[in-house]
C-alpha cells in the first residue's frame, strides 16, 4: 500500500455530508481523519497538504462565488494543488470543483439526478471503480461538468455521461456518492427536504431504496477507496502532520 501520512484531510461543505462509510474504512487502514468546514475554516492547510485531501459534497454550485466568496479561495488553492499532482479525491461538489479547477465547464444540468442506479463503468486497466460494476450507487446532484482535457473518463450514467474521471493516479473525481452510509441517509432526507420536494422526489421510495442498496454499496465502495489509495504515486517523502 502507498505510504501516506496517517491523517486524511476532508473538506466539508455541509455538516451531514461527511465521509460516511468511508470513515470506518480509513480507520481500518490505520488512518485518522481531520475535517475542515468550508466557509468557516481556512482551507489553506487542507489544500496545501501533501497527503490525501478529500473534498466532499454540498448543495451550492462552483459558479456561486458571488454569494459564497470562500469558493474563490478554495478554487484558487485547488488549482495549485492539482498542478502539483497532490493526492486529491472529490465527491459530488468536490468533483465539480476539481473539474472547474482543471478548466472544464461546470453548469446546471438538464435534470436532477437523485436516487439509486447503476453506472456504466469503463473497461480499462486499473479502473478504481471496477468494484462498482452492477452495483447501484446514490446520485444526488443537479449540476454536471464537461470532461477536463487532461482527464480519463471512468464511469457514466443514463442521465449524465460524465460521472467519474481521473487525472493520472493521484486525482479522482466522483459525481455520485460512493461514500454514503446505510444508517446515515435520514440526515440527508431531512436536510435536503426542500430540494427533494421541488424535484418531486418521493421520499419514502428514496428511503426504501436506501434499505435495499446501501449495504451492498458500502461493501463494494470500500474497495474503490482502497484501490485509489493503492494506486497513488507519491514522488517524494511526505512528513506526517
Amino acid at each position: 500500500m502507498t505510504t501516506l501520512p496517517e491523517t486524511i484531510y476532508a473538506i466539508q461543505h455541509l455538516a451531514f455530508e461527511d465521509l460516511g462509510a468511508w470513515e470506518d474504512v480509513l480507520y481500518s487502514l490505520g488512518y485518522r481523519v481531520r475535517y475542515f468546514e468550508a466557509g468557516i475554516d481556512d482551507l489553506t492547510k487542507a489544500l496545501q497538504y501533501e497527503g490525501l485531501t478529500i473534498i466532499l459534497g454540498g448543495p451550492i454550485g462552483v459558479y456561486e462565488s458571488d454569494d459564497y466568496p470562500f469558493l474563490k479561495q478554495e478554487i484558487d488553492l485547488l488549482k495549485v494543488r492539482l498542478e502539483k499532482n497532490l493526492p486529491t479525491l472529490g465527491i459530488c461538489l468536490g468533483a465539480q470543483l476539481i473539474a472547474h479547477a482543471l478548466g472544464a465547464r461546470v453548469y446546471a444540468g438538464h435534470a436532477k439526478e437523485i436516487g439509486w442506479s447503476k453506472l456504466d463503468i469503463q473497461n480499462m486497466l486499473k479502473n478504481p471503480l471496477s468494484a462498482l460494476t452492477e452495483i447501484k450507487v446514490l446520485h444526488w446532484h443537479g449540476d454536471t461538468f464537461e470532461l477536463p482535457k487532461s482527464a480519463e473518463l471512468l464511469a457514466s450514467s443514463e442521465i449524465y455521461s460524465n460521472q467519474a474521471f481521473r487525472v493520472g493516479s493521484n486525482i479522482l473525481a466522483l459525481q455520485f456518492h460512493a461514500e454514503v452510509a446505510s444508517d446515515n441517509l435520514e440526515k440527508w432526507l431531512i436536510g435536503h427536504t426542500c430540494e427533494l420536494r421541488n424535484a418531486n422526489i418521493d421520499i419514502p421510495t428514496l428511503r426504501a431504496d436506501n434499505r435495499k442498496y446501501a449495504t451492498h454499496l458500502e461493501q463494494a465502495s470500500s474497495q474503490v477507496l482502497k484501490n485509489f489509495i493503492d494506486q497513488l504515486t507519491i514522488a517524494h517523502s511526505i512528513s506526517t502532520p
